[in-house]
């Protein structure tokens, strides 16, 4: 007796990758491409009238709603709710955490070998979780890793980074100078890991850092 396919949308917002996903898939056994789609928003549309049991999505969409997302509005729809494999390049810390948070059911990159790619979205279609080697790593480090500690003033200006707020800003704000901004700056990135102002206020949101 054949397996039913699993029914799959594609969301990759360049052409070309979706015409590669598209003849890669077209080899797969027990897997049927229903609708491709290059941006968010047309992802949910596409779900809503097409009910594909698998949507591989992407990341970074380029304009309009980013691939986190749409997949946090694809896996609140009433059902039949598909489940979303994320496939991307992108493998930091904060995209992670972002997807699963959102409710993705597996996370592979772009670098993985087809039967790993077939099997995973198998493996999505049964609502069970499809991690590359490399993520799974990196989600079970972080399981691990103590949160940081930070101390009330550090918390305060992550509170105004998160706000957009420069150093100027910042300093006058909390009555404090720009050099002690840029002191307490660099002890933040050091604790939570990152180089620059935008990944200390995702990290600080994904570890529930700030209120």
């Amino acid at each position: 007796m054949t397996a039913t396919p699993v029914r799959l949308l594609l969301c990759d917002d360049h052409v070309v990758v979706r015409a590669g996903l598209l003849a890669l898939l077209d080899s797969a056994e027990n897997i049927e491409v229903i609708g491709e789609a290059g941006t968010g928003e047309e992802a949910i549309a596409l779900t809503a009238k097409l009910h594909p049991d698998v949507v591989l999505m992407d990341l970074q969409l380029g304009p309009g709603i980013d691939g986190v997302e749409t997949t946090r509005r694809l896996t609140t729809t009433p059902p039949p709710t598909p489940h979303v494999l994320v496939l991307t390049t992108y493998d930091t810390d904060a995209d992670i955490t972002r997807a699963i948070e959102a409710g993705a059911t597996g996370y592979l990159l772009k670098a993985e070998r087809p039967e790993e790619l077939f099997a995973a979205i198998h493996a999505a279609a049964h609502g069970r979780t499809a991690l590359s080697a490399p993520v799974a790593s990196r989600v079970m480090a972080n399981m691990r890793r103590p949160r940081p500690t930070l101390t009330d003033r550090e918390r305060d200006i992550l509170a105004q980074l998160a706000h957009g707020l420069g150093n100027r800003e910042i300093a006058k704000a909390l009555f404090i100078s720009e050099a002690t901004v840029k002191t307490h700056l660099g002890r933040i990135y050091d604790k939570l890991g990152v180089d620059t102002r935008a990944g200390a206020v995702a990290v600080a949101k994904e570890q529930r850092l700030l209120p």
